[in-house]
């Protein structure tokens, strides 16, 4: 029920549908149930120790006080150094980086920067759960693009080119993919660059790009990884969001960053810091230093991360498949299976719910086996068909929890 002493914005935006189950499922914990969770969307190794030192260090140094807004010289350089030695993102200075609260900062930062009311962003779903309401608190109008589990969840040239208005403001990418554990290959991504460039010479000069590569380290079976700001066609219009969060193990630190080449990159960043100051200021000074080291130093560490998520990617690929009734593309990257259990809708589970959806079968195998997924309502487009199973975490728990799945599936009438 809205409140009329709130503002519109405060009670049009509506809550995640997951958090009943999670919060269920904490509940459940506390009281000293056996719940095993495949919910958590970070990894669950500690950050490396050259980092955590670096921040011990810094604090001992006395690297207390407040740091820029956008971040120290050094961090933001060594940022810019990353981007373009491993992603092959020409023209960076420190003065085209934006580090802020996470990358969902950076993205809330970027759409404030980009949109005003009415504009169009572009968004294949399934995708993230934040990225459509912050769209709608910039004032901007969400254009969906459907995907599904048969193409991978990957969008065509075709349909982006036929979602492309006048109006269209921003195109944003998520690869590899939260929700649905695929990405997109270097091919593909040059074929949507192509549909970009083309539509941005014509129907939508102000369109931009925006380039969720948060997980771009953790991919499998040799798959590459392409920069859409390394396309030379583009590059000018693409702003790369990334951080820390997920391949350096760095969660709770809370260090995002955007980069955008060139003048308009000079004056997006602008934008950024002039929103951020007036929010947040900059991140803890004390993590500066922490962030150079991860950037220069923590490449070995994160490989034996990523290996041990290749070993769990293959595991759960295998054990998945042997659900009857149980659909989805295996996983190329982040640690997420993005799984159809569609086929199970209208039946009926042990302690007498109706599976009639995606909410229903999670809350079923909560209350019937203990285990926490997350349902795909939030995720948007075939969403509602699918449950996310987050594979950041042990073997031991992986088998376990497939058995617990299997066990509700078995037990459905």
């Amino acid at each position: 029920m809205s409140d009329p002493l709130l503002s519109r914005r405060a009670n049009e935006l509506k809550p995640s549908a997951t958090l009943a189950v999670a919060q269920k499922a904490r509940q459940m914990r506390a009281a000293g149930e056996d719940v095993l969770a495949f919910a958590a969307g970070e990894p669950d190794f500690i950050t490396p120790e050259p980092i955590r030192e670096a921040a011990k260090k810094a604090l001992d140094d006395g690297l207390t006080h407040y740091a820029p807004t956008l971040g120290t010289p050094g961090a933001r350089q060594a940022v810019a150094d990353k981007l373009g030695s491993e992603n092959g993102i020409a023209g960076l200075t420190p003065q085209h980086v934006a580090i802020g609260v996470g990358g969902k900062h950076c993205l809330f930062n970027a759409f404030q920067a980009l949109l005003d009311p009415g504009d169009e962003v572009i968004l294949p779903v399934p995708s993230w759960v934040s990225y459509a309401p912050q769209v709608q608190i910039a004032g901007g109008k969400v254009v969906e693009i459907q995907t599904s589990g048969e193409s991978g969840f990957r969008m065509t040239p075709d349909q982006l080119r036929a979602a492309i208005t006048p109006k269209s403001r921003v195109l944003v990418i998520n690869s590899p993919s939260n929700p649905c554990g695929t990405m997109y290959s270097p091919d593909e991504l040059r074929a949507l660059a192509a549909v970009v460039a083309e539509m941005a010479a014509s129907t939508a000069p102000r369109l931009v790009v925006i380039t969720d590569e948060i997980y771009e380290k953790i991919i499998f079976g040799g798959r590459e990884h392409l920069s859409m700001g390394s396309i030379d066609s583009i590059a000018d219009r693409t702003i790369t969001i990334n951080g820390l969060s997920k391949a350096y193990a760095m969660t709770g630190w809370r260090v995002g960053y955007a980069a955008c080449p060139g003048e308009f990159g000079l004056s997006f960043i602008k934008a950024m810091d002039r929103i951020q100051s007036q929010m947040t200021s900059g991140i803890p000074t004390f993590i500066m230093p922490a962030i150079e080291v991860a950037l220069k130093e923590c490449s070995g560490h994160v490989a034996k991360m990523v290996s041990a998520f290749e070993v769990r990617a293959q595991l759960i690929d295998r054990r998945l498949r042997e659900v009857p009734g149980v659909e989805f593309p295996s996983p190329e990257g982040a640690f997420y299976v993005f799984a159809d259990i569609s086929a199970h809708f209208g039946k009926t589970a042990p302690d007498g719910t109706n599976i009639s959806s995606a909410m229903t079968f999670a809350e079923a195998l909560l209350n019937n086996q203990k285990m926490a997924v997350v349902p795909g309502e939030d995720f948007g487009g075939c969403g509602d068909r699918c449950i996310r199973i987050s594979y950041a975490c042990d073997e031991d728990q992986i088998n376990a929890g497939i058995d617990r799945l299997a066990s509700l599936v078995s037990s459905l009438s």
